[in-house]
């Protein structure tokens, strides 16, 4: 196969695969030029969040139909090269109280890497991938997703996101609140548009004081209710408030939604059952913010993964913008941060191959707690690596995944203070040991700057074996800085929670 870094430093094929709440989807794709060459799609109706039960636990008959439909997917994607495939869970993933457990299997099917994402970082990518499909336009736009448990409204200018909601309501769910039977009354679609109006309703106001010139929808349920609206003669282009309430009245009419599909031209029998929660929100939504006719996109979130992957692959990552921003927020100390930063990727070079480190994001999640280890700092100097671990966990990051804000806490949690193998211990499995590994390089990096002077250290000497590490400085250099010395000495003690050995001479 093809799938290969060039010299460029761009891949030839890139993929993308979204587990949402109701489908699956994967896309595989060539960059030319700045744009894509669809090469293949897959979707498959998995129907993840029918399966959470009563204490938010991914059943095993949904987990099955996950991993059966990943293994497909991941015959066509296991031999493209790390980095080269981008997947992501959204809202049902988000919510399992046993994600971590069924993302090792998933990853093991698929052969690849699977994130989660938060809501917001959802809404982020969806406006990408719309407004990558879209001609340019001026002024403000409005895009729209309604997922199978969580709706995504954006208000962005050109490819840039200004304002984004991710509201906890989806064709799934409310489908599951309000017709659950399957039969559809005008009763339960009352409810089912009241229930999202409410979910709308803290929002309306800024959504209307910001406005927009266009409003346009993706992904499934809009897709479908597009297709349906015009094949039944409702709406010449796009989707109106008039064309919805026929499509409302039509639903009810057939009072169920095992008739549903038979009874609308254009509506594929497998979206059926979640198709009148779908509308409820789309109906809700048109009423909240006064929307009068919007578009349907071909974009969405798997396309916007992959021109979020394209930036990443062509260094234009908007994580590291994001890790500037946090830097200007917090008042973060630049010029400590480059010196620790310098220092760490130092070691990280010295020990990378002995410590099994040489992936590109054990560098990077080293670069970003080492740039922002004094964030905490902002909120008190007591206990600082603490608040910083608190902010970087449950801040809104752009780029980042749940799993990349989480080992990103546990570095700069770790960074100073005492070696607690149990910070480590949320994390999956299979990356607690290459954590606690950047960790100790973290800490020594920090631990030789904290005169915070800028002079320059002697070159050293790094060498791993195991969980053992030996510091060789020049001769004579250490018995000159005796804090150093004693410094790494109480380290060498710290580490030995983590069953660590430091030498240094």
């Amino acid at each position: 196969m093809s799938e290969h870094p060039t010299a460029e430093g761009t891949a030839s094929t890139i993929a993308a695969v979204d587990l949402g709440s109701n489908s699956f989807h994967m896309v595989v794709a060539r960059p030319v030029n700045g744009h894509l060459n669809v090469l293949d799609r897959l979707r498959e109706p998995v129907r993840l969040a029918s399966g959470l039960d009563a204490a938010g636990n991914l059943d095993a008959a949904a987990q099955q139909r996950a991993i059966t439909c990943l293994e497909r997917f991941g015959q066509r994607l296991r031999d493209m090269p790390p980095g080269s495939v981008r997947a992501v869970g959204t809202n049902t993933l988000r919510k399992a109280r046993n994600s971590d457990d069924f993302l090792d299997a998933a990853a093991a099917a698929l052969g690849h890497p699977i994130e989660i994402i938060s809501g917001l970082e959802e809404a982020r990518l969806i406006y990408l991938g719309v407004s990558h499909s879209l001609p340019a336009s001026p002024g403000h736009r409005l895009v729209m997703d309604i997922g199978g448990g969580s709706t995504e409204l954006i208000i962005g200018e050109g490819f840039e996101p200004i304002y984004m909601e991710s509201l906890y309501m989806g064709c799934v769910s409310l489908s599951q609140a309000w017709f659950s039977d399957g039969d559809i009354s005008a009763k339960a679609f009352r409810r089912a548009e009241i229930a999202a109006g409410q979910e709308l309703q803290a929002i309306e106001q800024d959504y209307r004081r910001l406005g927009w010139a266009e409003a346009v929808g993706s992904s499934g349920t809009i897709r479908a209710v597009g297709d349906v609206v015009q094949a039944m003669g409702w709406s010449d282009t796009g989707i109106t408030l008039p064309a919805l309430q026929r499509l409302r009245e039509a639903m009810i009419a057939a009072g169920h939604v095992g008739r549903v599909a038979a009874a609308l031209q254009g509506l594929p029998p497998e979206r059926a059952a979640v198709f009148p929660g779908g509308v409820a929100i789309l109906i809700a939504t048109f009423a909240a913010l006064g929307i009068e006719r919007m578009q349907v996109s071909d974009g969405a979130l798997r396309e916007g993964l992959l021109y979020d992957l394209m930036g990443r692959i062509r260094h234009e990552d908007v994580r590291s913008r994001t890790i500037n921003v946090l830097k200007e927020r917090y008042n973060v100390d630049k010029e400590q941060a480059q010196r620790v930063n310098d220092t760490a990727t130092y070691c990280l070079h010295q020990v990378m191959q002995a410590w099994k480190l040489e992936e590109e994001c054990a560098a990077n999640l080293l670069d970003w707690a080492a740039r922002l280890h004094e964030i905490g700092l902002a909120v008190a100097h007591s206990g600082y690596h603490k608040h910083g671990a608190y902010l970087l966990e449950f801040s809104d990051m752009p780029g980042f995944s749940r799993q990349e804000q989480k080992a990103l806490s546990a570095l700069v949690r770790s960074h100073r203070r005492k070696f607690s193998p149990a910070v480590f211990r949320v994390l999956p499995e299979v990356q607690r040991e290459r954590l606690m590994r950047l960790a100790v390089l973290l800490r020594l990096a920090v631990l030789l700057h904290r005169s915070r002077a800028d002079v320059a250290l002697p070159p050293f000497h790094m060498e791993a074996d195991g969980k053992a590490l030996t510091l060789r400085f020049p001769a004579g250099w250490l018995e000159l800085h005796p804090l150093t010395q004693a410094d790494l000495a109480q380290e060498a003690e710290v580490v030995k929670e983590g069953k660590f050995k430091l030498v240094f001479e």
